[in-house]
């Protein structure tokens, strides 16, 4: 087995070339936090991304900053923090919930797996993922051909944006070198409303009502009974909990939690700033299933009406822990055993459709049971069309979305 670990796009690109050359198939990684996720890699040589780092550009008045894709996402947020910044789609991390450890550092992962996995957070209600971030990529495809697209600013709009398309392609199309982010100013401060004791049901309603009102809202998420427990070190306590952030300038911040409180009758609670960042980094990173067990988790979204209806169904027929993010259109799944997929699939496609991602089981499942979400003929005709294009000899992460 052959692992290469380039220093420089140029690396890359010969890496790329002699795997086409020689008709061999890379997997592609980058620290390796998300290697879990998707069909156990069929390839005996890598390109390892780890060494191909650095901040390249940042330029804090004109909210840009790229950096080589295997820069580790917890130097850049120590960067972007350090001016008041941060990437508004608050990437989650997914090395807890998929090996039950914590980063000692800050976030694992790189910016290229922030796009390559097309990470996101709470905060998507608001913000989007890093697809709607990306502003430029360098790239080379599974042709052995290095490609820029995109550029330094947001209005570019020059034919079809690859560098979108590389978001959710988990390195199956190119191998993305460099990449430009649009960053944002970081809120000022925060507070979490807590609602208390609702079922999942009157939860869901109360996160519309919330959100559909003019406080902002840029996080709502219900944690039922005693999931509620394995968040930021049980200070929520094991009660279902419902929760709304709102964060910003401090006046506005204060204003709008009275406006909420007075939403809910003033039956509220509120968590301050430091707790209230706690509370969702916990439920942004799946805090509640990161037990370092291989029991199937899945990654659920539906329109917001509808997932407690999936837990609800679920609960007849399997053993399922569940929580809400995005307004409820967020379920995360933990079952026991056996990940139901054929059930949860069927169950998704009965409540007006989804998607429904096996994010963590053991690598025989994983290699049995379709991961992603299948694509109906006509999506999935167009995807193979796509990656025809980009890599017409299945050099890169050959089957790691689907078995062809």
């Amino acid at each position: 087995m052959t692992t290469f670990t380039p220093t420089t796009a140029a690396e890359v690109l010969d890496a790329v070339r002699w795997a086409v050359g020689e008709e061999q198939p890379l997997e592609i990684v980058g620290r390796g936090t998300k290697r879990g996720i998707g069909r156990p890699a069929q390839t005996e040589h890598a390109v390892d991304l780890s060494r191909l780092t650095g901040v390249t550009l940042y330029e804090p008045e004109e909210l840009v900053l790229s950096a080589r894709a295997g820069t580790p996402l917890a130097e850049v947020e120590a960067l972007l923090a350090a001016r008041g910044q941060e990437f508004a789609f608050e990437p989650m991390d997914y090395a807890p919930l998929l090996t039950g450890k914590a980063s000692s550092n800050g976030k694992s992962g790189t910016v290229g797996g922030a796009l390559a996995a097309n990470l996101s957070g709470p905060r998507r209600l608001k913000a989007g993922a890093a697809r709607d971030h990306i502003l430029g990529t360098h790239a080379v495809s599974g042709r052995g051909e290095a490609f820029k697209a995109g550029g330094r600013v947001v209005k570019n709009v020059t034919g079809y944006d690859l560098s979108k398309a590389m978001a959710g392609s988990w390195g199956t199309l190119a191998v993305v070198t460099d990449l430009t982010f649009k960053v944002l100013p970081r809120a000022e401060t925060e507070t979490t409303v807590v609602l208390r004791r609702l079922d999942d049901e009157k939860a869901v309603a109360a996160m519309a009502a919330a959100m559909g009102s003019s406080a902002e809202v840029s996080g709502a998420a219900h944690l039922p009974e005693l999931v509620a427990a394995r968040v930021a070190g049980g200070m929520l306590g094991s009660d279902p909990a419902t929760l709304l952030r709102v964060d910003g300038f401090g006046p506005s911040v204060a204003y709008r939690v009275i406006m909420l409180s007075e939403l809910f009758g003033g039956h509220v609670e509120t968590v301050d700033a430091e707790r209230s960042r706690a509370l969702w980094a916990g439920i942004r990173d799946v805090a509640p299933f990161a037990d370092g067990a291989d029991r199937p988790v899945w990654r659920i979204s539906l329109a917001p009406s509808e997932g407690w209806k999936l837990v609800a169904a679920l609960r007849m027929q399997a053993a399922v822990d569940a929580f809400y993010d995005w307004q409820g259109g967020l379920v995360w799944l933990r079952l026991e055993d056996d990940p139901e997929a054929e059930l949860v699939r069927r169950l998704v496609r009965r409540l007006g459709g989804g998607h429904a991602t096996l994010v963590r089981a053991a690598a025989p499942i994983r290699a049995a049971v379709p991961v992603f979400e299948p694509q109906p003929g006509p999506l999935g005709a167009l995807s193979a069309r796509v990656k025809s294009e980009f890599d017409p000899k299945g050099i890169l992460n050959p089957g790691r979305m689907a078995t062809v």
